[in-house]
C-alpha cells in the first residue's frame, strides 16, 4: 500500500507552498488536483496529473474520489492529493482521511495557507478584533448557511459566498451588523488577477457590488483599520 498524502496548495502563489509540498509535488509519480489549484503550482508536479474537481456544473461525486484514491494508493508508493489552501478548511480533507484509513491506507496531512487568510488582514487586529470566523456560504447539497451562531463575531470570512453575498449581507443585517460595517472582497488572491473591492455591508446588502468567483470575503472594523493600504492596492470601490 501506498502512502497518501492531502497536500494544500495554498491560495495561487506557488511561493507560499511548504517546502514539504512542494518536495511531494517533486516526487509523487501521481498527483490527484481540485479545480482551485493554480496553475503554477500544478506545473511543478513532474508525475501524472489526474484532475478530479468539482467545479459548477461537474457531475464527478466524492465516492469516486474516494475510488480514485485508494485505487492509485493500491498501484503507487506516493500519491499526492492536491488541494486548493488548506486541505482541512473546507476541502474535505477529514472525508478522504476517514475513508483512506477504513481501507489500511496510511495518510498525512501537510497543512497550506487557506485562502481566508491569503488577502493578508489582521484578522485580529488588537482593540478591534479578538478573533475570528471562517463561514461557508453554500451548504452541501446547495443549502444556505445558519449565520446566527456568526453574526456577531468581530471578523467574519466568507468562503464561496460570492454567488450569494446579497443574501448573506441582508442576513447579517437582520441579526444586527451594522450597514456601514466595512467589508472587502478579493478575488484570485495572490495571483497576478488578483482583484480588491472595498464595500460597506449594507451596499452589498443593496446589490451594488460587482465581484467574481473565486474570492475570499472579509466583513468587520478590521477592514477600515487598514482601509489605505487595502485602496492603495484595490482595483475597484464601490
Amino acid at each position: 500500500m501506498g502512502r497518501v498524502y492531502l497536500v494544500g496548495a495554498g491560495p495561487g502563489d506557488p511561493e507560499l507552498l511548504t517546502l514539504k509540498a512542494y518536495r511531494l509535488l517533486k516526487e509523487a509519480p501521481v498527483v490527484l488536483y481540485d479545480r482551485l489549484v493554480d496553475e503554477r503550482v500544478l506545473a511543478l508536479a513532474r508525475g501524472e496529473r489526474v484532475y478530479v474537481g468539482k467545479g459548477e456544473g461537474e457531475s464527478r461525486k466524492q465516492d469516486e474520489i474516494h475510488r480514485l484514491l485508494l485505487a492509485y494508493a493500491r498501484r503507487y508508493p506516493l500519491v499526492v492529493r492536491l488541494k486548493g489552501g488548506d486541505p482541512m478548511v473546507f476541502g474535505r480533507g477529514g472525508e478522504e482521511v476517514c475513508f483512506l484509513l477504513r481501507h489500511g491506507i496510511p495518510v498525512e496531512v501537510v497543512p497550506g495557507v487557506t485562502s481566508a487568510l491569503a488577502p493578508g488582514l489582521p484578522l485580529t487586529h488588537r482593540g478591534l478584533a479578538q478573533g475570528f470566523a471562517v463561514v461557508s456560504g453554500v451548504l452541501e447539497g446547495g443549502g444556505y448557511p445558519d449565520l446566527a451562531p456568526f453574526a456577531q463575531v468581530p471578523t467574519l470570512v466568507v468562503l464561496m459566498g460570492v454567488g450569494r453575498r446579497v443574501w448573506i449581507a441582508r442576513e447579517l443585517l437582520r441579526l444586527g451588523r451594522d450597514p456601514e460595517e466595512p467589508t472587502l472582497f478579493v478575488e484570485r488572491a495572490s495571483t497576478p488577477r488578483e482583484k480588491r473591492v472595498l464595500a460597506t455591508l449594507g451596499q452589498v446588502a443593496e446589490d451594488r457590488v460587482e465581484v467574481a468567483s473565486p474570492a475570499v470575503w472579509a466583513i468587520g472594523k478590521v477592514v477600515g483599520a487598514l482601509a489605505p493600504w487595502i485602496l492603495k492596492r484595490a482595483w475597484a470601490e464601490v
